[in-house]
Formats: structure tokens, sequence, C-alpha cells
């Protein structure tokens, strides 16, 4: 077995680690807490409640893996739906267009920030951080009132479920009620999928690992160091404005306090799915359940009857600080040699 640990390169193991705590969590609450945990439609509802929020960490994960950060992410999703909701409702657009808005403003900013960022070599987390800042902003001048979309061909397209055969379950007058998933969930695994594929297999995803472990050495190995960096925040911009669409299809209205926070939830999914922050060592597949691992703690808190919000805070602070207590002894009894 310890053998077997050596060998496993440092991304998989934490990948492992991430995917047992999330099983032994969401187990236990099915054993311990059994309300609601027992149903499928359960575990479909965290992923219908974080399709963005997996985007945007997959494009956090990114960036991190080549030791930058992007802080902007939450501003971008708000402008976005913000955007969006103005469009659709008061210029009489159309969802097809709609969508493409939000992937400009995510590559607008994803162009923006990578130049600063890998060419002007500007730190990136005050880069984005002008960045949420600006976003932000923008949002409020768009609109400053939040109000709801009522644009036909979206309420029809945000109310589109699809069925997941043989997974439903009986309520509580005992009618059959089927298990479904919005379309943003599709969208969301589709990316995780694409993602994953790009950093396993394809000559820019090591391109991104070689440039977060050492730029240097990237370097003399004739990787362009700037241009990779750009990609991964471009990149990063790209499934911001995907992500703020599904986030706005999801909630299906505009406000300037959309997606608060969201930035921070992608930055502690991505470490809980064992992204490290010095870079180098990263997995989208960790990231997809360091995004259950997030949600999933914050339904059994409330499940536990703690509803104030100070408690959900308090345990995914707690959880952020054992995942990387986690990483770090992991990291040095690895460098040490003791799981020969």
């Amino acid at each position: 077995m310890g053998k077997k640990l050596k060998n496993m390169s440092d991304t998989n193991l934490l990948l492992t680690i991430t995917v047992v705590v999330f099983f032994v969590m969401y187990l236990g609450a099915m054993v311990f807490l059994r309300a609601g945990f027992l149903k499928p439609q359960t575990f479909f509802n965290i992923l219908n409640a974080q399709a963005a929020l997996i985007i945007l960490s997959c494009g956090m994960s990114l960036v991190m893996i080549t030791g930058g950060i992007d802080i902007s992410v939450g501003g971008v999703t708000a402008l976005v739906s913000m955007c969006c909701a103005v469009y659709l409702d008061f210029k009489g657009g159309n969802v097809g267009m709609a969508v493409v808005i939000a992937l400009l403003i995510g590559l607008a900013f994803g162009l923006v920030q990578g130049f600063l960022v890998a060419y002007l070599e500007i730190q990136p987390f005050i880069v984005s951080l002008a960045g949420m800042f600006f976003a932000r902003g923008m949002t409020t001048i768009v609109n400053s009132n939040p109000f709801n979309v009522e644009n036909e061909a979206f309420v029809a397209l945000k109310g589109t479920r699809i069925i997941v055969p043989g997974l439903g379950s009986v309520n509580k007058i005992g009618k059959y009620v089927d298990a479904y998933v919005e379309i943003g969930v599709i969208v969301a695994l589709l990316v995780v999928v694409i993602m994953f594929v790009l950093l396993k297999w394809t000559k820019l995803g090591r391109a991104f690992y070689a440039v977060g472990g050492n730029s240097q050495s990237a370097l003399m190995l004739g990787i362009n160091v700037k241009r990779t960096k750009f990609l991964s925040h471009l990149m990063c911009g790209f499934l911001a404005g995907l992500g703020g669409f599904i986030y706005f299809l999801h909630v299906g209205s505009g406000s300037p306090s959309h997606a608060s926070g969201a930035e921070m939830n992608a930055i502690a999914s991505s470490i809980i799915g064992g992204t490290m922050l010095t870079g180098g060592v990263g997995n989208i597949i960790g990231t997809f359940f360091g995004v259950l691992s997030l949600s999933t703690i914050q339904n059994i808190v409330s499940s536990a009857g703690l509803d104030e919000p100070w408690w959900i805070g308090i345990t995914i602070a707690a959880m952020l600080c054992l995942f990387l207590i986690i990483q770090s002894v992991v990291m040095t009894i690895r460098k040490k040699g003791i799981t020969k």
C-alpha cells in the first residue's frame, strides 16, 4: 500500500483524498441525518444549485495550476447576469444573443487581465481585484434594481428539466416524482470533461502544470510562459462568462448582489479538490468533488438545525483549514520519503 502511495502523483493523491472525504461525508449524512439525503434528488439538487460554481471553479483551478489566481469571477458572474437580464427584458433580445453577450463579457475580462498578468507581469491578485471592483461597479451602472426576467423564451428554457430515469421518489402524498437536473448541470459536466481532457492529454495542459510547477524550468524546456499564463486567464474569463449565464439561467433575475462571494467559494472548492495555491498541482475532477463537498457540508449544517449563516461560514472555514493541513502534511511526508 505504501509503495502505491509513493508511486502516485501528488495530483492523484490529493484527488483520492478529496473523493474519499466526500463519499465518507455524504454516506455519513445518509446514515445519521437521513432527512432528504436518502433521496437521489437531494444530490441532483446540489448539482442544480452549484452548476455555475462548478464552471467557475474549473476556470479558477486552471489559473491556480499555473500559479495565479482570479478573484474577479464573482463580479463577472453578476455583470453577466445583469447585462443578460436587461438585454432580454428591456431590449427585447433573444436567448442566443444573450449567451454571446455573456461569453464576450467573460472573454473581455480574461483578455485584459491575462495581458496585464502575463505580459506586464502585474500580480494576478491585484489585477483580478481591480477586475472584481470594476465588474461590481459596472453591474450597478447597468441597472441598480433587482428584477426577475419575464422573457418568454428564457423562462421556458429556465424551466426545462432533464428527467433522470429510475431515480425518482414517492412524495408525502404518495405520488411518484421523477428525479431531474437542469440544463446548467449538463453544461457544467461537459465543461468538467473538456477541461479534464485538456489538462491531462494535451500539450497546453502539460504546459499549465509546468509553468505552475517552475516557470524557469518551463522556459528552459521551450514553453512560452507568458503565452501560457495569458491563455489560462483568457480561458478562466471565458468560463466565468459561461458560468455567469448558467447562474443567470438558474436564478432567472438580475441583481447587483448576485454571486456575492462566488470567487471565494470557487477558490475554496479548488483547494478542497486538491489544487495547490503554489501552482503545479491540481485536478479538475478533484475540483468537481470540491464543489460537491462544499455544498454537502452546507446542507449537513442546515439539516442539523444550524440555519444561521455564520455556522455555515465557520464550518466552511474549518473544512478549508482541514484540507490545507492535509495537503501540507501529505506533501511533507512524501518529500521526506516516509511513505515507503
